[in-house]
């Protein structure tokens, strides 16, 4: 059972992992043993409540499939047990931070005290530029 929240979570039968072979160095280990995990979890006919599942098929992620299955891929261990547990914080994560609000953007205006201070530090770097050029008698 991966908790969500207080009052989400999955079970475990809805979460499929399988244990693939890991790319990139690690000699011998890499060529022999299973231990990257591929996780996969289908949105739709997950036991999310809707409004999670409305967010996370709008969301625009990487992981996330055309047909609604997050993918995620851990090989950033050596043992299984490790890439699983990475696996399954991660799509934690990611199902949490879909849930989060964002906060709207109010449009401000800069004051004309900043406006004045940025015009002076212009004109005073512009005068310091112009006496750089050559110097005539």
């Amino acid at each position: 059972m991966l908790e969500i929240t207080a009052s989400v979570s999955i079970p475990d039968d809805e979460i499929d992992m399988q244990a693939i072979r890991a790319q990139g160095r690690g000699g011998q280990n890499v060529n022999k043993v299973s231990s990257a995990i591929h996780l996969r979890f289908d949105i739709g006919v997950s036991s999310l409540p809707q409004e999670y599942k409305d967010k996370l098929l709008q969301w625009r992620d990487q992981r996330i499939s055309s047909d609604g299955v997050i993918i995620i891929k851990a090989q950033q261990h050596r043992s299984q047990e490790k890439n699983r547990a990475d696996a399954l914080s991660r799509l934690q994560e990611l199902i949490r931070a879909v849930m989060v609000v964002q906060k709207k953007r109010r449009p401000t205006r800069a004051s004309l005290g900043s406006k004045k201070r940025r015009l002076e530090s212009k004109s005073k770097r512009g005068k310091l530029k112009s006496f750089r050029g050559k110097v005539t008698d």
